[in-house]
């Protein structure tokens, strides 16, 4: 009964985060990922793919594709449909329409270790090789939206191939951005010239959208009183953690997930990892998550 009433509460004043709670509407769109995998660049994109009259910047992006991750119900609720709302659920057979990205594991997890120190989730000290343990096991923050074996895994069994879900790989959009943003075009039935696609790149360039966190970082919900020496949007680049991870972090994240990687291209270290321990993929693509968190946490 308590619990009813803080949530009531929560959402008249809009202080809840609506999550896996938002009410989803007939003509929705969703764009999913886990976190850390390019969906605040998608989302810039997007944006200035479909307003092009937009200045899009951190000062709007929440009007225009607002995250479910980090605004209200009562904020989600007001906004006019057509809706495009970001997302880093794991699979929801509510989402009518959803473009959904992945990035190879290895690379999210060095982006995802920088990011929790920008949170300061722990200290900068904190061993890499043991925040990647957590991550393979669902132990970090963001451990409701499940890992990213069963994020990932749940969408592909579920969606992929089917109508209504577009998927995206980070790395082809870091080398062929036209090609992968001109599907996305399609995807929202538009038919874009070549000049559109460029312009919309142009204005979601690494380089903008880090100018825009300088400026604008403060008020952003994401960032907001978050560190500042630490950048939210990153370097754009595919295959760091050749440099970055320990040799045995790379092989506990192909050990966990090596099947799954391998179908999405991603290339194993360790190729008995695509055999061992978890030797069938559709373990993963079939799992159902259950969630007992009363509570979302931001990533």
């Amino acid at each position: 009964m308590m619990y009813g009433v803080k949530r009531i509460a929560k959402y008249l004043l809009g202080k809840d985060i609506a999550g896996r709670q938002v009410a989803v509407r007939p003509d929705d769109t969703f764009v999913v990922s886990y976190p850390r995998s390019g969906n605040t660049w998608t989302r810039f994109l997007i944006a200035n793919l479909l307003f092009p009259d937009r200045a899009v910047s951190f000062a709007n992006i929440e009007q225009l594709i607002p995250d479910a991750e980090a605004q209200s119900s009562r904020f989600l609720k007001r906004l006019p449909s057509p809706r495009i709302i970001k997302s880093h659920q794991y699979f929801d057979h509510r989402y009518p329409k959803a473009v959904y990205i992945t990035r190879d594991p290895r690379d999210v997890a060095v982006s995802y270790y920088n990011f929790s120190r920008k949170y300061r989730h722990f200290a900068d000290d904190f061993p890499l090789e043991q925040y990647v343990h957590g991550f393979v096991n669902g132990a970090l923050m963001s451990s409701a939206w499940g890992t990213w074996g069963e994020n990932v895994g749940t969408w592909m069994a579920a969606r992929n191939g089917r109508p209504g879900f577009l998927l995206l790989r980070y790395e082809d959009m870091i080398e062929q951005t036209e090609t992968e943003l001109a599907k996305i075009a399609r995807f929202f039935g538009m038919d874009a010239s070549p000049e559109k696609l460029r312009k919309a790149i142009s204005n979601s360039s690494a380089d903008r959208l880090r100018q825009l966190e300088n400026q604008e970082g403060g008020e952003w919900v994401t960032t907001k009183d978050k560190r500042s020496d630490i950048p939210f949007i990153g370097s754009a680049v595919a295959g760091k953690w050749k440099s970055k991870l320990p040799a045995a972090a790379v092989g506990e994240i192909e050990m966990a997930w090596g099947p799954l990687m391998a179908s999405l291209g991603y290339a194993l270290t360790i190729p008995a990892a695509g055999d061992a321990v978890l030797a069938d993929s559709g373990r993963y693509a079939a799992t159902t998550l259950q969630t007992t968190h009363a509570g979302e946490k931001r990533g």
